[in-house]
């Protein structure tokens, strides 16, 4: 239904808060039982912790944001050309905040009617919603509450499409997941989208190791965060000052592996599991999320084995951080 009788927002709730609340729970009993055991990194997001990945992203050691950032102050006018796109489709929105330079440069190229902003928290997603909608008066913005792995059938599928997915948030994904993600994102695109994704690059190991456990300890007091977190809504017992963060670079796989590290022997009892008990040893693990790490060719590769190709890709000026544009291989728009 519409939020004002003035602004064209419109906000689509298709994430039931029950249903996402199960599945969720259990998500986590499934990744606890695991071997190593895991939890979805979901769990962060309380209002502390994100408050405390704000902060994160402003850290010296944190590039990320401001790398990919720098892409788009520099190419969002080219992507709007390249892709003359009608509706914009962000994924993962948040507060849209790097996003409002390609909305700038899509409503100074002339052809963008529609902003699609895409995420799982309401109440986020109503508040950036509006706000966007002030800040660019004509733009219709039509937000949709939901799952990547629900819903992303509820998204539009009318007017040529641009969608977004910044911040490397597929670093997130293992490698089945991000095959199975991207195949629908290619199915949303039609003949005549694209894909607007970004990735974070392999570099030296000790760098990103420090951007995921910073000086500062900011990166430490989120992910011990997470155990609060679940303390509260699954019953946990956790005893946080026993707990410690690390972040472990694994080059096989190319990822950064956010962990909290037990300093003696713990059992962890979840009573909003019906009781579960997860035992973990002293110098023991609980991961609580990745952060895969792309090249160029591999990207190319993994957008390619769903029917996509590589129509342009920006770097930084240093190369940290790739911003990749692409169209269903079977695309009749020309590139460029």
């Amino acid at each position: 239904m519409p939020d004002s009788d003035v602004l064209p927002v419109t906000v689509e709730v298709h994430l039931d808060p029950a249903d996402w609340s199960t599945d969720l729970a259990e998500q986590t009993r499934r990744g606890l039982v695991d071997d190593p055991p895991w939890v979805p990194p979901v769990w962060f997001y309380d209002d502390d912790g994100s408050v405390l990945f704000d902060e994160i992203t402003r850290l010296p050691e944190y590039y990320p944001t401001r790398a990919e950032r720098s892409i788009l102050a520099e190419r969002a006018d080219e992507i709007a050309r390249r892709t003359d796109a009608e509706v914009l489709i962000e994924l993962g929105s948040g507060t849209s905040e790097k996003t409002r330079l390609l909305l700038d440069a899509f409503v100074a190229h002339g052809t963008l009617t529609r902003f699609v902003p895409f995420d799982c928290s309401e109440g986020v997603l109503r508040e950036a919603a509006v706000a966007i909608a002030e800040e660019r008066p004509g733009l219709e913005v039509a937000a949709v509450v939901g799952d990547f792995h629900e819903h992303l059938g509820q998204l539009p599928a009318d007017g040529r499409r641009l969608v977004a997915f910044l911040g490397s948030t597929i670093g997130n994904f293992d490698p089945s997941q991000r095959a199975g993600f991207l195949r629908q994102v290619s199915d949303l695109l039609g003949d005549e989208g694209a894909l607007l994704l970004g990735t974070d690059l392999v570099k030296d190991a000790d760098r990103l190791v420090a951007a995921y456990d910073d000086a500062a300890g900011v990166t430490a007091a989120f992910d011990l965060n997470a155990l609060r977190v679940l303390n509260r809504e699954l019953g946990a017992d956790f005893d946080v000052a026993a707990w410690s963060h690390e972040a472990h670079w694994d080059p096989d796989a190319r990822r950064i592996e956010m962990r909290v590290v037990a300093s003696d022997d713990q059992v962890v009892r979840f009573a909003g599991l019906d009781g579960l008990e997860v035992c973990i040893p002293a110098g023991g693990w609980l991961r609580t999320e990745i952060s895969t790490k792309f090249t160029r060719d591999q990207v190319a590769a993994e957008l390619a084995a769903v029917g996509l190709a590589v129509d342009a890709q920006w770097t930084d000026e240093a190369g940290d951080f790739l911003l990749t544009l692409a169209r269903p291989a079977r695309s009749s728009r020309p590139a460029g």
